[in-house]
């Protein structure tokens, strides 16, 4: 079967920098999220062939270094997913796109084609439902070979996506034989904890979470990618760190996005929650969206360094290689 990623618009700036995709610069356990979706798409389809449009080094190569064995073609998308997901008549998969709306895509079936939006999350469609409530009747119900996506346009689409494969991808918890974890911590799971992590003395980890390799920290319903540091009595919930972050002590991060390298200096934080208590907005452009949620933090790009005492209001952007002085409140919606 040929397996087809279509180039879709996004607005996930500053976490994807201009050269690359979010397919390939955004990781869920480890893996780019391109990868990711190949490896679960192969669990239901047979993939002899990656059809991706040009113009993406990075997903490119990723595809060479991993599924070797699969011939990848690139082609000029001229077309673009939106247009042809909307002229096409095929059997539908759903997917959903941002703002809680719904999009039907084709599964060419009949033709030996699968395509979907390149930046796009690959699921399984029954996670859908009430998290597995009653797997008899999913059992009963669902096919399981029934394929659905999330479409990651805006960073809060991402976030909640995290927190759906947490939801819904760990349910027990595993430990690597070489992780170290304090007598006087508490872990209370389901979490996946990796090679040569380090829980200190009196942290509290409350599942689902996932926690990469080399890191050392805190936290609860986070996905932390590989070498991040979080420093003693710091606050980390539903935050995603992509990876070589450094957060200092007595820190508070909720409901964000952190790209790699970022350094936050001690008794810092992003505020997650309005005072009139109203749907956060985001900048795009000269405009303000509509996140769709109360409680969103914020979008800190790649290589920032966020001084000392430093609170960023929700709903805000860091753009990547940003300085915020020590003792700013970050009101702004954007920094260069």
């Amino acid at each position: 079967m040929q397996l087809t990623f279509r180039n879709v618009p996004h607005k996930l700036y500053p976490l994807v920098e201009s050269k690359e995709c979010p397919a390939s610069s955004l990781k869920l356990f480890g893996y780019p999220l391109i990868v990711r979706n190949i490896m679960f798409a192969q669990k239901f389809i047979n993939i002899d062939t990656i059809c991706l449009p040009d113009g993406f080094s990075d997903a490119s190569r990723l595809i060479q270094e991993y599924f070797p064995a699969i011939n990848l073609k690139e082609f000029c998308d001229n077309f673009g997913f939106e247009k042809y997901a909307s002229t096409a008549i095929s059997t539908p998969v759903h997917f959903s796109c941002g703002g809680g709306g719904g999009l039907t895509v084709p599964f060419q079936g009949q033709d030996n084609k699968f395509e979907i939006p390149i930046n796009s999350l690959l699921h399984n469609s029954f996670h859908s439902l009430a998290h597995d409530a009653d797997n008899n009747n999913n059992n009963n119900n669902n096919n399981s070979n029934d394929l659905a996506a999330d479409i990651l346009i805006y960073p809060w689409d991402f976030l909640k996506a995290v927190q759906d494969v947490l939801q819904n991808e760990i349910s027990h918890t595993v430990i690597s034989p070489s992780a170290v974890v304090a007598k006087s911590s508490i872990i209370n799971g389901p979490c996946i904890i990796e090679d040569n992590v380090t829980i200190d003395d009196f942290c509290k980890i409350v599942g689902p979470i996932y926690i990469g390799s080399g890191s050392f920290i805190g936290m609860r319903q986070s996905m932390m990618g590989i070498n991040t540091r979080i420093g003693f009595n710091c606050e980390i919930a539903k935050t995603y760190f992509e990876g070589h972050d450094r957060i200092s002590h007595q820190n508070v991060i909720l409901d964000s996005i952190v790209g790699r390298n970022v350094w936050f200096g001690g008794y810092s934080g992003t505020a997650n929650v309005l005072l009139d208590r109203r749907n956060v907005r985001y900048q795009i452009g000269d405009k303000l969206v509509d996140t769709g949620t109360d409680h969103f933090g914020a979008v800190v790009g790649n290589n920032c360094t966020i001084g000392a005492s430093v609170i960023i209001l929700p709903g805000r952007q860091v753009l990547p290689n940003a300085v915020i002085q020590a003792g700013t409140i970050f009101d702004k919606k954007e920094i260069k």
